[in-house]
């Protein structure tokens, strides 16, 4: 019987996603699912969420949980890791708040940018203590990462661990769906191809799959015509700009570039729709809502969308959207574009198709450096996950890449020799670090981020 892990199982709502992915699969329906997370009461709610999505598919698949990791991965085949170490309090606040005092302000900071950075010097040891456990007691189990910074995390794991390892993201399928409406055709008619690296992959090829007609032209006529949604409006400009889309969200990408967020021109903020400090907001309107539904679940019942909207009264109207939408479909099972329920499917029934994931650069993209971590299209069957060679991209997107993978390659270099004089050169070659901050200020940010994260950093305190 298939026995799958999930390492931080206290994401509630994702681990939902993932549950109810894996076990709608008939070849499926009856594998081990064990959750693990520290946090004992989130735990627990997983636990809930889990037993709803067997009352409605009508399995009866077995539910471990337990706060031991090596509990965890006895017997393991697959380990899905979806962990925030150090989380909303005290790590996120602590990336975002310091920056802040410097004038340096942020929308995500959880890929790149200092706040990307202080994160992957946390998450990479931890996912390496995963992988060592994983060597000792499930050799051949293969790692599934969600974790951010994806690329600083799968490099270091391909560099330092010797386990099978993907990482996955949801952002191609996803911003596929939203160019698909843009131009108002059905998903299932869209065919691409997209290569880079995560967050900033771009569609090398977007066609119209029953007819084969570029559909660039029409992306286009979106911007002449002034249609752009609002939330998109940086990804539209880089379109103008660099001639390709990217796969992430305007607010993740306005962050990896020096052109959008800057002191010296706040109005580009607003002519851009950018939401700074976004992600300290989503957290807030997370916390909230698993409180609520927490003190819910405890009563039999689940919060009425009254209850959600008068809690979030305080919070970001999409982030309202949001909470109602998972709270509402808590206990519905629907397919979501998360890969991780794929390349199960298709190792263990040997049924092939094509995901995209995070690998090292073996040869994949000729024009980026060798071993960094690329995001490209992958054939997964009974004999694992094969990666597709692409070749050369286009040489403005591979420049542009080399600006972020610069500080990725740097952050992985600190995290795994414990040169704290790389974590300086990392922020000072980060693009939006750079256009706002001069070297002193810089330096002192990074030395007041180590002091401040504290027990989370300790080969550099």
């Amino acid at each position: 019987m298939t026995k799958i892990t999930f390492i931080g199982a206290g994401s509630t709502v994702f681990a939902k996603s993932l549950m109810g992915d894996i076990w709608s699969y008939p070849e499926l329906a009856d594998a081990t699912i064990c959750l693990m997370d520290i946090d004992a009461n989130r735990l627990r709610q997983s636990q809930q969420v889990a037993r709803h999505i067997i009352a409605a598919l009508g399995n009866a698949p077995i539910v471990e949980c337990t706060t031991d990791r090596g509990e965890a991965l006895q017997d393991a085949d697959y380990v899905i890791c979806m962990i925030q170490v150090g989380g909303y309090e005290p790590a996120t606040v602590i990336d975002f708040e310091i920056p802040k005092k410097y004038g340096l302000r942020q929308t995500i900071a959880d890929t790149l940018g200092i706040g990307g950075i202080m994160r992957g010097l946390r998450t990479i040891p931890v996912l390496l203590d995963i992988a060592r456990d994983m060597q000792a007691i499930c050799p051949d189990a293969l790692l599934i990462n969600y974790a951010n910074p994806m690329c600083m995390n799968q490099w270091a794991l391909s560099r330092a661990a010797d386990i099978a390892s993907v990482g996955l993201c949801h952002s191609v399928p996803g911003t596929a769906q939203e160019l698909a409406r843009d131009i108002g055709l059905p998903d299932a008619d869209i065919n691409y191809l997209v290569a880079g690296i995560n967050h900033m992959a771009f569609y090398l090829k977007f066609k119209q799959r029953s007819t084969g007609e570029d559909l660039y032209p029409l992306l286009r006529r979106v911007l002449d015509e002034g249609r752009v949604p609002k939330w998109n409006r940086v990804r539209y400009e880089m379109l103008d700009r660099l001639g390709y889309f990217v796969t992430e969200s305007s607010e993740h990408f306005s962050e990896y570039v020096p052109y959008f967020i800057k002191s010296g021109a706040p109005e580009l903020v607003e002519r851009f729709n950018i939401p700074l400090d976004e992600y300290i907001e989503r957290c807030k309107a997370g916390i909230i809502s698993w409180e609520l539904l927490e003190k819910a679940e405890s009563e039999g019942r689940i919060p009425s969308e009254a209850e959600i909207m008068a809690a979030l009264a305080d919070t970001n109207p999409m982030h309202k959207s949001w909470t109602v939408h998972s709270i509402r479909n808590l206990n519905k099972v629907e397919r979501s574009v998360e890969y991780g329920s794929l390349i199960i499917h298709s190792m263990e029934t040997g049924a092939p198709r094509t995901i995209y994931g995070n690998v090292p650069n073996t040869g994949i993209i000729d024009n980026l450096p060798a071993g960094c971590c690329v995001e490209v299209p992958c054939l997964v069957d009974g004999n694992g996950i094969q990666p597709t060679r692409i070749g050369n991209i286009p040489p403005q997107l591979a420049a542009l890449m080399q600006t972020n993978i610069n500080v990725q390659a740097l952050t992985v270099e600190a995290a795994l020799t414990g040169r704290r004089e790389h974590i300086y050169h990392a922020a000072m070659l980060d693009p939006h670090t750079a256009a706002e901050l001069t070297l002193d200020e810089i330096w002192s940010m990074v030395d007041e981020l180590i002091d401040a994260h504290g027990n989370y950093l300790p080969h550099f305190c």
